[in-house]
């Protein structure tokens, strides 16, 4: 490489670090700043967003260059619309005249494009499909008609109001989900991530399958802050993964392991992913009673996965990890302060000094940024630091335009549900198609929510669920916690259930395993992520950990005990008749409340 194209490769690496320094600091500064229009921030939270999506993550020269042109007029729009947003809002979501016509048009079509780029077809393919039903609804016979809308008022409502594209998701976007992808995006590229690694092993590695436990453990504490459980994989499976297979672990249930055990990271609390914190913006539930309610279903999907994992462990006669792999108290102790200090941080802020959850993360990320500085060893390496601060904004931006761009194109979908009254219809059509039962209804859920949430973070894939599913339930008469905690939970089915499954796929792929093979393993290991939602509707108590304690704990217990049969019999049985038996007892067990109703 000559001394020119040294330049311009340095004068390149520059432009993206500053990029992301300036995505960084606009997130963080919405936060301190106070109230800014959401007509301003919103369409500069896409404009900043397009380059990582259109350009930087570009896979040819000719991706490349079409994406330069979309992110220059896409972000020319976003600009336009934050500059003559006081104009804009005394219009009441109608364009006038050609000109922002053809603006609206383009950022639809280029929101389309962007989420095409981050997560392949479906998800846009679904907004596509909500568009042209907006436009030609009209013309559809029956109930599943709509009157029809002028397009002036049917793109301006999508466009230039808080109706569509700048609606509440996309403000979940700016103001919660980002800031949390920021705080995790610090915190692993440091040594929190090894910390979380040291503490598992600590607690897990000289058990039965140890190195199973370990893989657990961690990723529930990594996945908990991640988001995305085909991120978790990525991060904590390139350490676990290798430690499995070294002990002699079969292939597909090593990448099973990893698979499941990221996916749970997503409903355990205190973070769940920022799940928890977008769950307090559409509920209007406290976050301290979101937070008590998960709790005791995320112990119980752990402790399926334990059981799990015991039963393959004397299968196949899995050992502990060895001795040399296991971390020493010191480095336990040491680097756990990596990841404890920006935690404690966090829950000052919320449960002591009374901030905001978002105000109480951008405290964390201030704490984390400083310990980039600092290592285990005790030295300090300007060097290092500016390396790990270089990884902690790449991926920081990287991951929130992903984010962006797929929550933008659902807001799409929502927004046309609202404009045009088809998310009532669709509320309307479950409720009838179910007999007015819950449990149909709950059935029906579950399965948009796979079909929904594939390819598609579980954050997202929660709020699209809810905002079709969930009037439905709460109509039959769940409460809204209930009814958004059992969306929720449903929204992670697509990581590990075929034909897409994001967290399997990965796993596999990092190990060299058949994909089908680890998600059936993988199924069976989870098998609480399609047995705990259905089991918080038939025992409501588990919910109710804040209230009534005793009662919650009891069905805690009834819970779990059915699910160790499940799991055993999955697992564990060899023949059909004794795997029949196991599982109708554990499900008899789980499920009896209701099946004496039934009777």
């Amino acid at each position: 490489m000559n001394e020119t194209q040294q330049w311009h490769a340095a004068a390149k690496k520059f432009a993206w670090l500053l990029l992301a320094a300036i995505l960084v600091a606009f997130h963080l500064g919405l936060i301190f700043s106070g109230l800014v229009s959401n007509l301003v921030s919103r369409p500069l939270h896409m404009a900043l967003a397009l380059p990582w999506i259109l350009i930087f993550a570009a896979n040819s020269g000719v991706s490349r260059h079409v994406g330069l042109l979309l992110t220059a007029i896409g972000a020319g729009c976003c600009l336009w619309i934050a500059i003559n947003h006081n104009a804009l809002s005394d219009q009441y979501g109608f364009l006038e005249g050609n000109l922002q016509i053809v603006m609206a048009i383009a950022l639809l079509l280029i929101v389309l494009e962007a989420a095409r780029r981050a997560i392949g077809w479906p998800l846009p393919c679904v907004a596509a499909a909500a568009l042209l039903y907006g436009l030609y609804g009209q013309y559809i016979p029956g109930e599943f008609g709509h009157s029809g809308t002028p397009i002036g008022s049917f793109l301006g409502t999508l466009t230039i109001a808080e109706g569509g594209l700048w609606g509440s998701l996309t403000g979940v976007s700016v103001g919660v989900v980002s800031i949390f992808v920021i705080f995790g995006a610090v915190l692993n590229a440091g040594e929190a991530g090894q910390g979380f690694m040291n503490i598992a092993a600590a607690a897990a590695g000289r058990l039965t399958g140890g190195a199973a436990k370990v893989s657990v453990l961690s990723s529930a504490l990594f996945g908990s802050i991640s988001g995305s459980a085909s991120a978790n994989v990525a991060s904590t499976g390139a350490i676990t993964l290798p430690a499995m297979t070294r002990l002699g672990y079969p292939k597909r249930l090593a990448a099973a392991v990893e698979a499941v055990a990221s996916s749970g990271g997503q409903i355990m609390p205190p973070l769940m992913g920022a799940g928890a914190f977008v769950m307090v913006e559409l509920t209007g539930v406290s976050y301290t009673s979101i937070m008590t309610a998960a709790i005791l279903p995320a112990l119980l999907y752990f402790f399926a996965v334990w059981m799990g994992i015991n039963a393959y462990a004397r299968r196949y006669n899995l050992s502990a990890m060895e001795a040399d792999d296991q971390p020493s108290a010191r480095d336990v102790l040491v680097t756990s302060a990596f990841f404890f200090v920006p935690f404690a941080i966090l829950m000052w802020g919320m449960f002591v000094a009374g901030y905001t959850p978002q105000y109480s993360a951008c405290l964390a990320i201030l704490a984390a940024a400083v310990l980039l500085i600092a290592s285990s060893d005790f030295s300090f390496d300007l060097r290092r630091t500016g390396q790990r601060l270089e990884q902690a904004l790449i991926t920081a931006a990287r991951q929130v335009s992903m984010i962006a761009a797929i929550i933008l194109c659902a807001s799409i979908i929502i927004g046309v549900l609202s404009i045009t009254g088809l998310g009532v219809k669709i509320t309307s059509l479950i409720l009838s198609g179910s007999g007015g039962l819950i449990w149909p209804s709950l059935l029906l859920t579950a399965f948009a929510c796979l079909i929904l949430g594939m390819e598609v973070p579980t954050t997202a894939a929660y709020v699209i669920c809810v905002s079709v599913a969930g009037p439905a339930l709460i109509n039959l008469g769940l409460q809204p916690l209930q009814a958004h905690l059992f969306v929720f939970w449903f929204a992670l089915l697509s990581t590990i259930t075929p034909p897409v499954c994001g967290a399997v796929f990965i796993a596999a792929g990092m190990i060299g395993e058949n994909w089908l093979k680890v998600a059936l393993t993988a199924m069976a290991l989870g098998v609480g992520l399609y047995i705990i939602p259905l089991g918080m509707i038939a025992n409501p108590a588990i919910l109710g950990l804040r209230q009534e304690p005793v009662a919650a704990l009891f069905a805690l217990v009834q819970i779990a005990v059915g699910l160790g049969f499940i799991s055993h019999g999955l697992i564990a049985s060899r023949s059909g008749l004794h795997k029949s038996v196991y599982v109708a007892l554990g499900l008899g067990i789980v499920f009896g409340r209701v099946l004496v109703k039934l009777i």
